[in-house]
């Protein structure tokens, strides 16, 4: 085991699906889906703390075995403490090369609130 396997911890994703409100309305819900297992940094540079402190939610970089194809908006659950996650880059953008030994793909993400 390396050391970036070491840092992995259990992941969910959650399924978005969208539902009559019974008030004319729609409400999204979201049901536990794959399990996978991710590496989440806070970004911890001067720009991200700046944000925060302007109101901006914080940011985390998310590290996945490559392929596993976290897109934009996907939204995921840290299991360990139930954080939740929402995603802001697409996984193919920043995958490692076929050559690489290391096949990992990376992602950005904000911490998230389920909307209720």
């Amino acid at each position: 085991m390396n050391l970036l396997e070491s840092m992995m911890t259990p992941c969910t994703l959650l399924n978005k699906s969208t539902v009559n409100d019974g008030v004319f309305g729609r409400k999204d819900t979201y049901t536990p889906g794959a399990a996978f297992m991710a590496t989440i940094t806070k970004d911890s540079t001067m720009e991200a703390r700046t944000a925060e402190k302007q109101g901006i939610t914080e940011v985390y970089t998310v590290v996945t075995a490559k392929g596993f194809g976290l897109v934009y908006h996907d939204v995921f659950r840290r299991d360990s403490d139930n954080a939740i996650f929402r995603v802001t880059s697409n996984q193919a953008d920043s995958e490692a090369p076929d050559a690489s030994t290391v096949k990992i793909g990376k992602v950005a993400a904000e911490r998230w609130e389920l909307p209720v």
